[in-house]
């Protein structure tokens, strides 16, 4: 887990919540027990500031920042992905994206990384599906048609040609495999601070998933689909080790 990454997962998991922000020493703690140090966490700061995600800010305990609406938008939006609670009821229409092409490779391949990493996948180059549509697209410098529609043929394989869901069920699979010995390897008397840690790496890994599964409509899934034991693992982990991990960021703000 690199810094950016974690201060990402940082403000999105805890620090939403107690007002989106932080002083710059709490920050450096907070990520020691993911063994990430202080000049990564600066580093990563000022990289988040210059891309609009932080603003500096004035606070009790010292120099600190706080989430931008931007970065706010994007926290919500992830989290309701990431803790959406069951099965998210689809309408039965897509939402479709018709882009004007992008001559320049950069700023092609990082649009297609904001538009995957939004739940949305290719059907061609200038056309993109995903199963709703996101409220961030406006954040995107996108020049693009948008509609939402019931398309003809078997919606079951136009989700299958759109995304590879082989891929994705296997991606589960590992998953799953991994958080098992992750979680099985933390002792009953474990300290909050390793529980915290332990913690950032199951959320952070299950984050994952935001570029690869959009939360694809259950009745078109096929049937024993992986992601669903995944994600009942995930809640039941992430929800009981959340009092010690909170109770550490707590412990860590305040003092």
């Amino acid at each position: 887990m690199n810094a950016r990454a974690a201060l990402f997962d940082l403000y999105g998991d805890h620090l939403r919540s107690r007002g989106g922000q932080a002083s710059v020493a709490a920050l450096v703690r907070l990520l020691a027990p993911l063994e990430i140090a202080a000049p990564a966490v600066r580093t990563a700061i000022s990289r988040m500031v210059r891309q609009g995600w932080l603003d500096p800010v004035r606070l009790p305990q010292g120099p600190g920042y706080a989430a931008t609406p931007k970065c706010v938008r994007r926290l919500d939006e992830a989290a309701a992905r990431v803790y959406r609670g069951g099965t998210i009821t689809w309408p039965g229409r897509w939402h479709l994206l018709v882009i004007e092409p992008v001559r320049d490779r950069t700023r092609r391949e990082r649009l297609r990384a904001h538009l995957s990493f939004l739940g949305y996948a290719p059907l061609s180059e200038t056309t993109w599906i995903g199963p709703r549509a996101s409220a961030e697209l406006d954040q995107l410098d996108l020049h693009a048609d948008r509609f939402e529609a019931v398309l003809d043929g078997d919606p079951v394989d136009l989700l299958a040609r759109a995304w590879d869901l082989d891929a994705i069920g296997r991606a589960y699979e590992e998953w799953l495999a991994g958080a098992r010995p992750l979680i099985d390897g933390l002792p009953d008397d474990s300290p909050d601070d390793q529980v915290f840690a332990v913690r950032s790496r199951l959320v952070h890994t299950w984050r994952n998933f935001l570029f690869r599964d959009p939360g694809l409509p259950a009745a078109l899934l096929p049937s024993g689909w992986p992601g669903d034991k995944a994600r009942a693992y995930f809640e039941q982990e992430a929800s009981r080790l959340m009092p010690q991990a909170a109770a550490f960021v707590e412990r860590t703000l305040t003092s």
